[in-house]
């Protein structure tokens, strides 16, 4: 009988059998034929959750990672591994007044062995066996994301495509005639912006829409009619809602300046422009591997539960190459969820990946996320629906700079919180939570909806019976397109109650689209330059009361009819202009310059305008029943 050998880590996972409620360690220095100890730690999480599989299933057990980088990271938790906790080891700080260090996961890999190419550049070769659909589309530069490079160094191209067929509404069947194939696939463009020079393999292309884009590559060059034949196909048509912007990606013509780079694909290597003072020698490069970096995969009959992450850091993933959707949404994250149940992410730092931070779908039942710090981020930052869920103290910023589409917090469900996040620096809407009775309360946003349009530091879609309060919304720009708001209440919204907030330097107050029976109370709106606007198109049966609004211009109330119920409101307009504009569908067909409803204009006299919304002591809004709004304590609490 021939016998075979028994490698040493089987033999220990065998031997080494762990008491219900046991600790298995890992650190960097660790090795996996080692028994998981403090003193004898392993050496990844793969060996250290297969330890703990020796406990019976539903068990309690714990992984305690020590400081330090660990790579190409890719763990995957099943049903099986319910009931496991995985946390940072305790850790001194490395200095006075530094805080402690975390074990640090990477979804990649270092690159090294650069050499010059050419007079400003370097390249490394990428090594074999990496999967070609999960291309690198981020790079980390000691410590940074890299920008790609980039046509044109700023701004967009101008496309001529041309795609006129109607948009009925997403909830009125899209496109008044669906696009064809061709109409996806083709975009037109000037012969001054690119030349014969444009190679298809490398080029990668985003086509701006209206709420969305769509990345894509380039299949073939029509350098004679100048026309691009893209793959995949875009979400939408190019030119679609008269937009006709785009970018090229990942061409050598497109490293502009230092700290670029691009994926040489045929030469099987990564480019790069170091910056002033980088040596290549000495600087530390990762190149993803993997989309994802902890994965929690239960399933329809088996979900995971009762997992808890907490105190790690995660960087570097990447994305496959296709048209990501409403808010980038057909892309994964670097921590994903799927048929999960009780679980908690605590404590989790989530940064430099080119999808999104946290992504849960399919059957996701009373998840926490707390206290995550999450960005840059090339998509979205938390997305995590489901039934309960509970969304707080969260810091998300960064978000979008690959996929402008991406939402800092996105998704939805029943009975949900999304409490005391700050959400800043975002390419679209910061917060979209439609659903059924969820609450959105103290959030502080600030600085959202910086390329897309038609999306708000709020925004519900289909929301019943969901509540927005005592949050506070402040810089909002608009861009152009279907505008920037403060809060949005879009299609089929109903019995939603949005009370004391305070949108502050928003010059659209509020888009109120397709909704009905909702309720605007006791907010307060600032405008200190320019003109305000709320919008109600298409919608019906709103009441507005006790509401405050502070322009130095014009007030309009676009779509006035749709307020059936008027109370106790103080509006200041410094132009002395408040115009109530009556809409058919879309389309104005007269206005009004009455004050709407049962409303006093008057100066409500708070006592900072851009701070303190309390009232001096002869503001004419307590008469009114109007209550003063403080949002002092929105963002995070409790770091």
């Amino acid at each position: 009988m021939r016998h075979y050998p028994i490698p040493l880590t089987l033999l220990a996972l065998w031997l080494h059998v762990l008491p219900a409620g046991a600790t298995v360690y890992v650190a960097p220095a660790g090795n996996d034929a080692n028994d998981g100890t403090a003193a004898h730690p392993l050496a990844t999480l793969v060996h250290a959750r297969d330890l703990c599989r020796s406990i019976a299933p539903g068990q309690p057990r714990e992984i305690t990672l020590a400081a330090g980088n660990y790579f190409a990271v890719d763990l995957v938790l099943g049903p099986q591994d319910s009931g496991l906790t995985i946390t940072s080891a305790p850790s001194a700080p490395s200095a006075p007044g530094a805080t402690a260090s975390t074990p640090t996961l990477y979804g990649g890999i270092r690159l090294a062995g650069w050499q010059k190419d050419g007079p400003d550049f370097y390249a490394a070769a990428l090594p074999a066996g990496l999967d070609p659909a999960l291309a690198p589309r981020l790079l980390e530069v000691d410590g940074a994301m890299a920008p790609r490079a980039r046509l044109p160094e700023t701004g967009t191209f101008t496309h001529t495509t041309k795609f006129d067929v109607p948009w009925m509404s997403s909830t009125g069947g899209g496109w008044k005639r669906q696009p064809t194939t061709e109409e996806l696939t083709t975009l037109a463009y000037n012969p001054a912006d690119l030349g014969a020079w444009l190679v298809a393999q490398n080029a990668e292309v985003t086509v701006y829409h209206m709420w969305d884009e769509s990345t894509v590559g380039v299949a073939a060059v029509d350098a004679p009619r100048h026309v691009l034949t893209l793959a995949p196909p875009c979400g939408h048509p190019p030119g679609a809602f008269n937009v006709h912007q785009y970018v090229v990606w990942n061409l050598r013509e497109g490293m502009r300046h230092p700290g670029q780079w691009y994926h040489d694909r045929a030469g099987g290597r990564i480019v790069y422009w170091p910056l002033p003072g980088q040596d290549m020698a000495k600087s530390t490069v990762f190149v993803p591997t993997t989309q994802t970096v902890i994965r929690l995969a239960g399933t329809a009959k088996t979900p995971v539960h009762d997992v808890t992450l907490q105190g790690l850091t995660i960087h570097v993933t990447t994305v496959p190459l296709r048209s990501g959707g409403f808010a980038a949404a057909n892309f994964d994250g670097a921590m994903a969820l799927d048929h999960a149940h009780n679980c908690r992410l605590s404590g989790l730092e989530i940064s430099r990946v080119a999808g999104h931070a946290i992504n849960g779908h399919n059957d996701l039942h009373d998840i926490i996320v707390e206290h995550c710090r999450i960005g840059p981020c090339g998509a979205g930052g938390i997305y995590i629906g489901g039934t309960k869920p509970i969304i707080r103290n969260n810091r998300v910023a960064g978000i979008g700079l690959l996929f402008p589409s991406a939402i800092g917090i996105y998704h939805g469900g029943d009975h949900g919180l999304v409490s005391h996040n700050l959400v800043h620096d975002c390419s679209y809407s910061a917060i979209n939570y439609g659903g059924n009775a969820n609450i959105l309360e103290g959030n502080l946003i600030y600085d959202c909806m910086k390329t897309l349009h038609d999306g708000a530091a709020i925004y519900l879609f289909g929301a019943r019976d969901c509540i927005i309060r005592g949050n506070l919304a402040r810089d909002i720009t608009d861009t152009g397109g279907y505008g920037a708001s403060a809060w949005y209440l879009d299609e089929q919204s109903q019995h939603c109650l949005v009370e004391n907030n305070v949108a502050l330097r928003v010059h659209y107050l509020g888009n109120n689209h397709m909704a009905h029976d909702c309720i605007l109370r006791n907010n307060v709106y600032v405008v200190p330059a320019g003109d305000a606007k709320l919008s109600l198109a298409r919608s019906k049966d709103f009441t507005f009361e006790k509401n405050i609004i502070w322009c130095a211009g014009k007030i309009e109330f676009h779509g006035v009819d749709a307020i059936t119920t008027w109370s106790g409101n103080v509006l200041y307009s410094g132009s002395g202009k408040i115009v109530g504009t009556h809409l058919k569908d879309y389309s104005a067909t007269g206005s009004t310059n009455a004050i709407p409803g049962e409303s006093l204009a008057a100066d409500p006299l708070f006592v900072d305008l851009e701070h303190d919304w309390h009232f001096k002591p002869n503001s004419p809004a307590p008469a009114r029943g109007i209550l003063p709004v403080d949002v002092s304590t929105a963002g995070p609490q409790g770091d």
